[in-house]
């Protein structure tokens, strides 16, 4: 599919991460606002002593942890099954921290969360609240479809890909027939349509360069593909040899936007 200005499409499936580097989790009540899903990376972890956002690359048993809102409390799971539910308290403490060569000023919160995870990932960090988008790389929403993630799976002899789109990290999944015809959409708006979500209306923006996260599994974050390399055989990629896949996106409108 070719999409025109003023077409809709059928979104398979919305996603995000409350806390940034987390598992990918389906959200299909998601809400959006002007700046993307409501709740998304809401929160992150932070080393306090070198002032840096954790992120799920150098980290990837990140993507065993399970992170939920309640209202106000934060919901973590650990593989295992310890758990701690709380409302992240924050006070006083704001450090400022580096995010891929950009500053931001992050809000420590006090909780059970903390102790909780620093002790799945062998080191002290501390859950900080984010300020809206600081924490995001590219644009607040980001798209795959599903023919491109076909052509990818056939490629690498995993059939099984389309069922792990959550390595991609995309706020939607989109059904298209032809692979990477989104990369002919940019500068257009079009309405994503889904049974839960309703309609929200985005302006396609630039394609999305790919890093490791891709090979490792969105599950366990054990590292079992090698879809990178494989992307980096025959799809263009940006000045730093990144690979593009997938495209980010800006909401433009919804019915009853926040």
């Amino acid at each position: 599919m070719t999409s025109r200005p003023g077409e809709s499409l059928d979104a398979v499936s919305v996603g995000f991460a409350p806390v940034k580097g987390t598992r990918h989790v389906r959200r299909p009540d998601a809400q959006f606002d002007a700046e993307g899903p409501v709740g998304d990376r809401r929160y992150c972890l932070v080393d306090v002593e070198r002032r840096q956002v954790l992120k799920t690359v150098q980290h990837p048993s990140l993507l065993g942890v399970t992170a939920e809102l309640r209202g106000q409390e934060l919901a973590i799971t650990l593989p295992d099954g310890r758990s701690v539910c709380a409302a992240p308290a924050t006070g006083d403490e704001v450090l400022t921290c580096d995010y891929w060569k950009r500053t931001t000023d992050l809000s420590l919160t006090r909780g059970p969360h903390a102790a909780l995870l620093s002790m799945w990932l062998g080191r002290p960090v501390r859950l900080a609240r984010a300020p809206r988008g600081d924490i995001v790389f590219g644009a607040p929403v980001s798209i795959v479809t599903t023919a491109s993630i076909g052509e990818l799976a056939d490629r690498v002899s995993r059939p099984e890909l389309i069922d792990e789109a959550a390595r991609f990290r995309a706020t939607f999944v989109v059904d298209t027939d032809v692979p990477f015809a989104e990369e002919a959409w940019q500068g257009r708006e079009v309405s994503l349509v889904g049974p839960d979500h309703g309609e929200v209306r985005v302006c396609i923006g630039a394609p999305i360069p790919r890093c490791a996260v891709i090979d490792l599994d969105p599950v366990t974050g054990e590292r079992n593909a090698r879809l990178l390399r494989a992307l980096a055989d025959y799809r263009p990629a940006n000045e730093f040899g990144e690979p593009l896949f997938g495209v980010y996106a800006e909401i433009v409108s919804r019915p009853g936007l926040r």
